[in-house]
Parts: structure tokens; sequence; C-alpha cells
């Protein structure tokens, strides 16, 4: 299916599957209607790759037809899933960690939302609420919740402390 060259169907095919892997309302939040100026970096082939907005990269689109996000794509989830939707929740002690990009470990979890499966894009959040990180379940959500050992979240890209 090709698609036109202002990249309209190409928007509404990203929401349907942003809304299909983290739920409905997702894919407006991450590529809302009224764009801030989006830009879908594409293959040569025309396949989406990486979707950027003025604020930073949102997310790419993996050979496996899943999102993996970028900060930007984070916040915008954070502000529209209701928690404890797709986040995982630290403390203070790890906090500092997960900025600076460092996985964060089921000991060290001190929430998890209930639906979460290994594999799946996570949100990293402080027990305040803040979004640190987002990143990849190493394991699913009973897990995280249960063991005392293990890397739960596979850090992909940390906030910086400075709330940029």
């Amino acid at each position: 299916m090709s698609e036109p060259a202002d990249g309209e169907t190409g928007l509404a095919t990203l929401r349907t599957i942003a809304d299909y892997q983290f739920g409905a309302g997702a894919g407006e939040a991450m590529f809302p209607t009224e764009s801030d100026s989006l830009t879908i970096k594409r293959t040569s082939s025309g396949r989406p790759q990486q979707v950027h907005a003025d604020d930073g990269r949102i997310a790419s689109f993996g050979t496996d037809g899943r999102f993996t996000l970028g900060l930007e794509g984070g916040r915008r989830l954070a502000a529209a899933l209701e928690a404890p939707a797709y986040r995982v929740v630290v403390d203070d002690e790890s906090e500092p960690f997960v900025r600076e990009e460092k996985n964060v470990f089921a000991k060290f979890v001190l929430e998890v939302g209930p639906a979460i499966r290994p594999g799946d894009e996570v949100l990293v959040v402080h027990e305040r609420g803040e979004l640190l990180a987002v990143g990849r379940a190493e394991l699913s959500a009973e897990g995280i919740a249960e063991f005392e050992t293990g890397m739960a979240v596979n850090v992909r890209e940390g906030a910086p402390a400075d709330g940029s």
C-alpha cells in the first residue's frame, strides 16, 4: 500500500499502531492531529522508520511492527495514559542511575503496571510521577513485583535531571 507524499495516511496508520500497542488514545497523544511539525523518516522502501517532533524523537518503528519509544514519546504517553499503565515506578535511590540510562533492577521497583509483559515498551517514572526514562521490560509485571534479583527494564533513554 503506497502512502501519499504528505504523510497524512502514514500518520493515521501510526496512530492505529500506537493505539494497538499502548491502548486507546495513545495514537492521538503520540501523533496529534494538530501536529507540532512531526517529521517521519522513512527507509528507502518508504516504510516509516523514525518519528520526530520539535522536542525530540517520539518513536522508532521496528521491523516487527512495534514502536520503540523515544523520550518525547514517553512524555506524551505519560501525559495521556492513566497510571499505572506501562509504568515502572522507582524511588529517589534509583533516580540518578535511571536518568544516566542505567537499567532498572526488580528489587528497586516500587510499583509496576499490571499488564506489562516482557518486551513491552515502558515508562520508568519516579514515585512523584515524573518521567525518568523509557525502555523495554525484561520481565512480566508479576516477575518485576515478585523477584528480588534480575533486570526489570532495559533503559534506552534517560531524562536529564534539569527537566529538559
